[in-house]
């Protein structure tokens, strides 16, 4: 009788094995990457702050001058979100109109983008929808859920041009957060930025979860396999 079982057991014991390959398979659907690298980048008009406000979120300091960002300069920083490591490349890039084609360039490849401008400058904030515009129109494929969040910037200054309302209305009609900041007096700034990178985390996980399980459909008319 011994025997008969042992046998019959076999079966069960191979079925085991062929169900533990799928399971492999789908492993990293169930188990989120610990360490992800993401690129954001930081566009506005000239003068808005935006090497400010990344220095305030990377190395918490604040310079009242800083040099004109001709092209591009990029900082990291390393940071813990929803039980994932973080490597934050961020591309701070340049204002000047004159250098539009260049900059847009570095848009490519981005996992999430800030747009900012100086609630002291009308003009910076009318000049959103071209930036918002570019940078969309780079992204391979284009996307419209895109992760992006508005930072109005110099919140601190007295001689306020633009009205709180106002950029609320704008960027609810877009559906993008909004945040007053201040990088010269450190309001709202890390808020900002991990709210985007939560945001890019998530579409960057579901780009993954996507790829993965495309990469284990069976193509039509592939003969299926047979593990047992």
């Amino acid at each position: 009788m011994f025997s008969t079982l042992a046998r019959l057991k076999r079966p069960l014991r191979k079925e085991k094995t062929c169900n533990s390959h799928h399971t492999e398979a789908l492993k990293p659907l169930m188990n989120p990457r610990k360490k992800v690298d993401l690129k954001l980048i930081i566009v506005g008009a000239l003068g808005v702050g935006k090497t400010s406000l990344l220095h305030q979120y990377v190395h918490k300091t604040f310079f009242e001058e800083y040099q004109t960002t001709l092209g591009a300069s990029i900082l990291s920083k390393m940071i813990i979100l929803d039980n994932t490591t973080l490597k934050l490349q961020i591309w701070d890039t340049g204002g000047q109109e004159r250098f539009r084609s260049m900059v847009s360039t570095f848009y490519k490849g981005s996992d999430g983008c800030v747009l900012a401008f100086d609630v002291t400058d009308p003009e910076s904030f009318e000049a959103l929808d071209i930036w918002r515009d570019d940078v969309l129109a780079k992204i391979i494929p284009m996307e419209q859920s895109y992760p992006m969040v508005v930072l109005g910037n110099k919140i601190d200054l007295e001689d306020r041009k633009v009205p709180q309302e106002v950029a609320y209305g704008w960027c609810k009609e877009k559906d993008m957060p909004y945040f007053e900041v201040s990088a010269k007096n450190d309001i709202n700034v890390v808020q900002a930025f991990e709210v985007l990178a939560s945001r890019a985390l998530m579409r960057y996980q579901g780009t993954a979860e996507n790829h993965l399980v495309d990469s284990i459909k069976l193509l039509p008319g592939q003969p299926r396999s047979r593990c047992c």
